[in-house]
């Protein structure tokens, strides 16, 4: 084979994989990373109406608990309120707070809304998710892992991830509240090994945060997806599909103990 055909193969495959990230960062930024300020603040997705001595269950934060990438549409707060379903014979309401795109900036914003804050005050348990859009950046964390800006945003995610959890016991002291952390959709790419340090590094600083506080557990999901990550993700591989989701929801759901009074 001549060195003038080696060198065009070389070409073709380099460009070829130059496209492909190009166009996963496209993907990721157009499906999951859009800034939430640019979203209309959706109705309240509520199932059930509760009644007296009834568990209200509200769930918080971003795509992750919107269930996008799930074509079931359940999410894993759904298979968390079927498990439950399955435990207690109370009557039971859901509400999803959740916003597509959305950062801790804007969820501070969201918990300082007197509506959410009735809805908040109601709640039994609280479930969440926050800190992948404030770490990814709308893929740019993909074109430059840089460690100084990485940290600098981590730093600024933990002080806001305080202000959150800080919110919330203002408005309920009582309630559980599930902080679900992050998975790295993409440790199979060639940088895996840098971007699982960070996931884990931002996970670490986040359980430090939640364990600041009165009934706030940070619920661990790195490893959920650290073997076979595709076989657990959506088609644009960056959000969990039904079975992630499950895994998730099953998770979250086995850290749930109901009370004598909420059985």
């Amino acid at each position: 084979m001549s060195k003038r055909i080696i060198t065009m193969i070389v070409s073709i495959c380099t460009a070829t994989t130059l496209l492909w990230t190009v166009g996963l960062i496209i993907t990721i930024q157009d499906q999951f990373f859009y800034e939430a300020s640019s979203i209309k603040q959706p109705k309240p997705t509520t199932s059930n109406i509760k009644q007296n001595n009834g568990l209200s269950i509200v769930a918080l934060g971003d795509s992750l608990t919107r269930g996008t990438g799930d074509e079931t549409g359940k999410g894993y707060v759904g298979y968390v309120v079927d498990d439950l379903k399955k435990r207690t014979n109370q009557h039971m309401q859901f509400t999803n707070l959740a916003i597509k795109g959305q950062r801790s900036p804007q969820l501070i914003n969201q918990l300082k809304q007197k509506e959410v804050q009735r809805q908040l005050k109601e709640a039994d348990i609280i479930l969440m998710t926050i800190g992948g859009n404030d770490l990814f950046r709308g893929g740019e964390a993909l074109r430059d892992l840089s460690h100084a800006q990485i940290e600098k945003e981590k730093k600024k995610f933990v002080e806001q991830l305080h202000t959150i959890f800080q919110l919330i016991r203002t408005v309920n002291d009582d309630a559980t509240v599930f902080y679900i952390a992050l998975y790295n959709p993409f440790n199979d790419l060639g940088n895996g090994k840098e971007t699982s340090a960070i996931v884990r590094s931002w996970n670490y600083a986040a359980s430090e945060v939640a364990a600041d506080y009165k009934s706030i557990i940070c619920v661990p999901t790195y490893d959920l997806f650290e073997l076979q990550v595709n076989d657990y993700l959506y088609t644009d591989k960056f959000h969990p599909n039904k079975e992630g989701y499950k895994r998730i929801g099953e998770r979250v759901a086995s850290l749930i103990t109901l009370t004598k009074g909420e059985k």
